[in-house]
Parts: structure tokens; C-alpha cells; sequence
């Protein structure tokens, strides 16, 4: 029998794919930006590594706003950052 094909995604930070389950899911609803720990919350997603560097990329390259399609401040994306650091550690 084959094997379960592993669902990749790639990190908006250093854009290398990786599997799923390694990375954080981002949201954007209508109330702003959240970290989606389930992975199941409704809106549109994005993903990053568990890493802090990643999303420091992230945030210099305005890839959150790019990949979410909506307008984000650099207050919210560099707030953010910080969150998924303290996530990180």
C-alpha cells in the first residue's frame, strides 16, 4: 500500500517548503491577526516557521499583508512578530 502523502506549505519568512505540521499558521479575519494554533480557524492563512528569524523576514519583507491580502501596519505585523517569538522560546 503507498504511503499518506505529508501536506507541505512554505514559510513566508525564508520561503522553504516544509511539512505542515512544523510550521505556524497565520490568520487574518475581519477583528485582525491571529496565531492559529489548531490550524482550523476560518479566514484566510499563511504560514511561517517556529522561528524567530523567520519572523523578523517576514516582517521586513511585508509577506504577512502580501500573503493575507489585506492591509497590515508594520505595528501589527512587527506585534505579531513578537508574539510568535515568545511562542518560539
Amino acid at each position: 500500500m503507498s504511503e499518506k502523502k505529508v501536506p507541505e506549505r512554505r514559510c513566508i519568512g525564508c520561503m522553504q517548503s516544509k511539512p505542515k505540521s512544523e510550521l505556524i499558521r497565520i490568520v487574518a479575519s475581519e477583528d485582525g491577526l491571529h496565531i492559529d494554533i489548531s490550524g482550523k480557524m476560518p479566514g484566510r492563512g499563511a504560514y511561517l516557521c517556529r522561528s524567530e528569524e523567520c519572523a523578523k523576514l517576514a516582517v521586513k519583507k511585508n509577506a504577512f499583508g502580501r500573503n493575507l491580502k489585506t492591509e497590515i501596519s508594520r505595528q501589527q505585523a512587527e506585534s505579531l512578530a513578537e508574539q510568535i517569538a515568545q511562542l518560539c522560546r
